[in-house]
């Protein structure tokens, strides 16, 4: 199930409270999804404050409680201990402030539990959860009503720590695979600020997104690009690149996205494009045309002002409207989809772009 569907899944599933474990490879961003998820159903413009280690999402419509508990930092203990300290002729539990009891006033009545990498806990860990999941109870404190429990674990298969579930948890859960999807991860690295030249070189080379090979020490994941190989472009030295990239991404992968760094870095400036968008020569090679969407979407988006990603994204404009005379008018429509991402810039500050939409309607995406 890739990313979008299990959005729409989960925020189905949540009405009933139907408990689901997402299962997938490493670094698809299954934990991520479901973060996410919580925050979509606040609303509009969800604004984040912790109660605790719980994040509550308020939205224009709603607030939605998000509860993230790792579990292989974690022992039994960790869901209860005994309450040594009041009178009285029984012992009650004491619970950890990650549960989301009936009785809390501080947190929002409806959230997600979210145990992430569940099939990495041990048989005793599951047979609480497995509680959980069937009686919403622990230690005999009721989860509140309007919050749904998640469940995100890897695979056996991935060598990754993964360990059997026992029969009786999985089968109190829905249990969905998580395909990893170019076009829903692209959604969500351009609302990240992920650095263009790395959605650029992916939509490039869609089949590096999510190659995760067990039996490597580093291999492609949506994760290792977003946060291995992103972050570090234009921070680190150039010459040091290509190891700090092979750490997160693998050897071949590493070297490809380096070669592609070089193309972007040698493009005529993008600065010279935006100055004679008239004029400027476009490229035909297919690699240099997708590091040209990279570098010209993120002048727009890091533009300082409104003002000047207005001005530029107007000359750009100019620019990959010629892309149709030379058959290449799809990389037009990525660039300046890339760059109307940037979240104050409102498709009609500049002209031209309607008739840009209906000439290219087709294409849009």
């Amino acid at each position: 199930m890739q990313a979008s569907l299990l959005a729409t899944t989960l925020i189905a599933l949540h009405k009933i409270k139907r408990s689901l474990c997402i299962e997938g490879a490493p670094g698809g961003g299954k934990t991520s999804v479901v973060r996410q998820t919580a925050r979509t159903m606040a609303g509009l413009d969800p604004v984040e404050h912790m109660v605790g280690s719980i994040a509550v999402y308020t939205g224009q419509t709603n607030a939605i409680g998000y509860s993230e508990v790792h579990l292989p930092t974690k022992t039994v203990d960790d869901f209860g201990i005994p309450d040594m300290l009041t009178g009285g002729e029984t012992i009650a539990y004491r619970l950890f402030e990650w549960f989301p009891a009936i009785h809390r006033t501080d947190i929002p009545e409806q959230g997600i539990l979210c145990f992430d990498d569940r099939n990495q806990a041990s048989a005793d860990i599951q047979k609480v959860l497995a509680n959980i999941i069937q009686a919403r109870t622990l230690h005999g404190v009721m989860l509140k009503p309007g919050w749904q429990v998640v469940s995100t674990g890897n695979r056996q298969q991935d060598k990754a720590g993964a360990g059997r579930v026992l029969s009786h948890l999985r089968n109190r859960e829905s249990v969905v695979s998580f395909e990893t999807s170019l076009k829903d991860w692209i959604a969500y690295a351009e609302a990240a600020d992920v650095h263009p030249y790395v959605v650029s070189f992916l939509r490039y080379r869609p089949e590096l997104l999510h190659a995760f090979d067990a039996d490597k020490p580093a291999s492609p994941t949506p994760r290792s690009w977003a946060e291995g190989v992103a972050p570090l472009i234009g921070v680190v030295p150039n010459e040091a690149e290509h190891e700090l990239f092979c750490c997160a991404v693998g050897e071949g992968a590493a070297a490809e996205f380096v070669g592609f760094l070089r193309i972007a870095r040698g493009l005529t400036s993008p600065a010279d494009i935006i100055a004679k968008p008239d004029t400027a020569d476009i490229p035909t090679d297919t690699a240099t045309l997708y590091a040209l969407t990279g570098a010209l979407s993120s002048m727009v988006i890091r533009a300082d002002t409104l003002h000047d990603a207005q001005f530029m994204a107007g000359q750009v404009l100019k620019y990959v409207n010629r892309f149709a005379s030379v058959g290449r008018a799809e990389f037009g429509v990525i660039t300046v989809s890339s760059m109307l991402k940037r979240k104050d810039l409102k498709a009609a500050s500049f002209p031209g772009l309607p008739e840009f939409f209906m000439r290219n309607q087709a294409m849009m995406f």
